[in-house]
């Protein structure tokens, strides 16, 4: 049978069950952590591109991905909880509905941190180049070298994005040398992030520059801009999905919560309504001082974002009446426009500083879920090799690195975007699959935290996470099919054959030993 290869849940709960985590988190402190893991990526650097799909409309696309954000969560928090190991999404599809389809899982959470750190990578070049080499140092990097390829929907001249392939490649180095990050840089970081957009905010939507007329048409795409198209407030709001992945580190620190069944959710919800409504303002300053329209094709359609010809359209303006839709590094671009310089450039260092860290978090999750695949036996072994003097999985940190530097040096953050957020809403879809199967199947097991009206949540998150994907442009959403396939060929030529389960192993970590144990079960049917 091709889904008869379920992992133990005995044997992930025993092993989950020997960490004795110390419960000191409050639901003030988890709706902090909350807000810093949200807050930084997506801002910063989708605004441009939510604009050209939404215009004003921006707005109410943070608020249908917040929405849907926040009923995955509560799925994510159960699940989280009563499994607390490595591999997220992976793990909880191997213990639930099997090994194929965890495969696919994981093979989804591969591309999707990957493309989403080259998504990052991009981001952060946009401010490196607008602000560090052109407001401080007046150098201005040759567009061939900072934009992707026009073919490609990139600026216009672009032949490689370097500074995107540099961070990425630095960061990969860090991450296999083994340097991590300290909880106080972490915290400062976050602090800086915060300071810049409620500076940001406190210049824009009082401004003099501000006005309501330039939120009118408010929705000159509509609603829904039609199937594939990735226009429209719906489709903005699957790009923009990307401003909110974050949420999921929440709910794997349930195991640290006090009385988490209260704890949990207000730190949850909390932490996503808060970032949601602060999106909202940003997009609201922003787009009510300089205008957020979308720039307009012949028929009255506008321009995909990234596209070639959008590029071609932005290259026509002078670079002191750029449209918000044009700009690499949106906020800071914003506050030049209405005459604070100054703080725009502030801004624009806080993305410089902090985006880095985002990208870092983002391979270290690339790296885990794949260096746990590998130890399944599903990827092949060497993946899992541990340098002998960094203690880091180096192999498949180099491989990922390589990827993400070449995706970021030929892709427009736009389209990298779409493409990650597509493998996100498969996994959050199957995670809330996993939580409403493992209710019937492993009721009697303890549950720090249950997701409330599970019966409502569950399917609502199935049916968020399948509309946000169906309106997502459709080269986005070929995209998981395909690299589906390219799985399957991969698992079912290589993988099912050399899988430990299959041989009827399960490694479980002996946390007393500090070894890991092979475990022998009665194999199932190949």
């Amino acid at each position: 049978m091709i889904l008869d290869r379920v992992k133990p849940l005995d044997a992930i709960l025993a092993t989950a069950q020997k960490k004795s985590l110390h419960r000191s988190l409050g639901w003030f402190q988890l709706t902090l952590f909350g807000i810093g893991c949200v807050i930084g990526t997506g801002i910063f650097v989708l605004t441009a591109a939510g604009a050209q799909k939404a215009g004003p409309g921006l707005m109410l696309a943070f608020a249908i991905a917040g929405a849907i954000c926040i009923v995955a969560a509560l799925c994510y928090a159960e699940i989280a909880a009563m499994i607390p190991v490595a591999g997220s999404a992976y793990t909880y599809t191997y213990a639930t509905m099997g090994e194929l389809l965890a495969w696919t899982v994981g093979w989804a959470l591969v591309l999707e941190y990957a493309v989403a750190a080259s998504a990052v990578s991009v981001g952060w070049s946009g401010y490196f180049t607008g602000t560090i080499l052109n407001e401080f140092l007046g150098i201005q990097l040759p567009a061939y070298l900072s934009g992707a390829p026009l073919a490609l929907g990139g600026v216009e001249g672009g032949f490689i994005n370097l500074p995107a392939v540099v961070i990425a490649l630095l960061v990969t180095w860090l991450l296999m040398i083994g340097t991590t990050e300290s909880a106080r840089v972490n915290a400062v970081l976050v602090a800086i992030k915060v300071t810049a957009l409620t500076a940001f905010i406190l210049l824009t939507l009082p401004s003099e520059y501000f006005s309501s007329e330039k939120f009118n048409p408010f929705l000159p795409a509509g609603v829904f801009g039609g199937f594939g198209s990735g226009l429209g407030a719906v489709g903005a709001a699957a790009t923009i999905f990307f401003a909110y992945v974050g949420f999921d580190a929440v709910s794997t620190a349930a195991e640290e919560t006090k009385n988490p069944q209260r704890n949990v959710p207000i730190g949850l919800i909390g932490s996503l309504l808060f970032c949601t409504v602060f999106y909202i303002l940003v997009a609201a300053g922003a787009i009510g001082t300089v205008g957020g329209q979308p720039i307009m094709g012949p028929n009255g359609v506008p321009f995909p974002a990234g596209s070639e010809e959008l590029a071609r359209q932005c290259a026509t303006y002078a670079a002191d009446a750029l449209p918000l839709v044009c700009s690499n590094e949106a906020l800071a671009h914003v506050l030049r426009q209405i005459g604070w310089s100054g703080v725009g450039n502030m801004l624009g260092i806080a993305a410089f500083v902090a985006l880095p860290s985002v990208i870092l978090i983002l391979l270290f999750g690339q790296t885990r879920v794949a260096f746990v695949m590998s130890r399944d036996g599903l990827l092949p072994q060497s993946w899992s090799q541990v340098h002998p003097k960094w203690k880091t999985p180096h192999v498949i940190t180099a491989i990922t690195g390589v990827a993400v530097a070449f995706a970021a040096a030929f892709l427009p953050v736009g389209r990298l975007a779409d493409i990650a957020n597509a493998g996100t809403l498969y996994a959050f879809m199957m995670v809330a699959i996993a939580v409403i199967i493992l209710r019937k199947t492993a009721a009697d097991a303890p549950r720090k935290f249950k997701t409330p009206a599970l019966w409502l949540i569950g399917p609502l998150t199935i049916a968020g996470t399948i509309f946000l994907f169906l309106n997502l442009p459709m080269d986005a959403m070929l995209v998981l099919p395909i690299w589906g396939v390219i799985g399957l060929v991969v698992y079912f030529a290589y993988s099912r054959r050399r899988s430990h389960l299959g041989q009827g192993i399960v490694e479980v970590v002996d946390d007393v030993a500090g070894e890991e144990t092979m475990v022998p079960i009665d194999p199932p049917s190949r």
